[in-house]
This record gives structure tokens, C-alpha cells and sequence, in this order.
């Protein structure tokens, strides 16, 4: 079942890479008393990923933090090796925290998991975003089209707020 706006986020451990490698990060603390702006994507380094929806969000982090957003927060089904790297590839910097979900655990918890086998890709992340104030889901923009990253981007994340 997916969540639902009004829904409190479960509790899942993310991993996110630090100067002294892969650092837990656990979802009840990273959204507690923030107004946070996630973003979740199907992979790293994958062409619609890293041409549209991570560039979007980097290029738009001021303006978003500008409407109120304490944290933007980028999330996919790889390991924080992966994620770091990535971020780094695409300049993300302080803009956009990359959090990996490496087993799922938190994808499969909101039911925004996609099978992605037919692509040797297996378990991954829908594309989404959403606005989560102190916990709780406000906005959720799930893509229809697996191809493009409109209404899940920046863009349209800015004109929800």
C-alpha cells in the first residue's frame, strides 16, 4: 500500500557516505522537526536521473530553501558508495544530501518500490517527490512517465510550496 499525505513516514535506516565512509542515517531522526523536500529516483548515474531530476533539484536548492525547506534529500535503491559518488559527479555538494535505501527497506515501506528486473535493475525506486513536514507526508508527486522527471522535479515541487 503507498503512503498517503497526512501519513507519518515509517522508520527505516538510510545510508549516506561521510569523510569516514558509509554513516546510518535513521528516517525518524533525518525528518524530526524539519521541513524536508525527498526526492527518489530508480538509479544512480541513469540517463533521465542524472540529466533531469538530481540537476533540477541542485540547480533549484535555494529557491526551494528559500520557501521554507530545511533539507533536500535525494534517495535511491544503491549503496552509499554509489550515492556518494554520484553526488559528487553532479556537483550536488551541501545542496542535496544523497541517501542510499540499498536493501529498500524504506522504499518498500512507503510502497514506491518498482521491479525493475526486466532491466537486470531489479528492486528500485519509483520516481517521486515529496514534502515532509516534521514526519509527516505533505506532498506526494509520483511520475507518471518513467522517462521524465516533471512532475516529480524541482519545478514542480517549488509551485507546491
Amino acid at each position: 500500500m503507498t503512503i498517503k499525505v497526512g501519513d507519518k513516514l515509517p522508520e527505516a535506516t538510510l545510508m549516506e557516505m561521510t569523510d569516514k565512509g558509509p554513516a546510518p542515517v535513521p528516517s525518524a531522526d533525518f525528518f524530526a522537526g524539519k521541513k524536508v523536500v525527498l526526492f527518489a529516483l530508480p538509479g544512480a548515474f541513469t540517463p533521465t536521473c542524472s540529466n533531469q531530476h538530481l540537476p533540477g533539484f541542485v540547480k533549484n536548492a535555494d529557491a526551494l530553501k528559500a520557501k521554507g525547506v530545511d533539507e533536500i534529500a535525494c534517495l535511491s535503491v544503491n549503496d552509499a558508495f554509489v550515492m556518494g559518488a554520484w553526488g559528487n559527479e553532479q556537483n550536488a555538494g551541501d545542496a542535496v544530501r544523497m541517501l542510499a535505501d540499498g536493501n529498500a527497506d524504506f522504499t518498500k515501506a512507503v510502497g514506491l518500490e518498482m521491479d525493475g528486473s526486466s532491466f537486470g535493475m531489479g528492486t528500485r525506486s519509483l520516481r517521486y517527490s515529496m514534502l515532509v513536514d516534521d514526519g509527516v507526508l505533505k506532498t506526494l508527486n509520483i511520475e507518471s512517465n518513467p522517462g521524465g522527471a516533471e512532475e516529480s522535479g524541482a519545478e514542480k515541487m517549488l509551485g507546491d510550496l
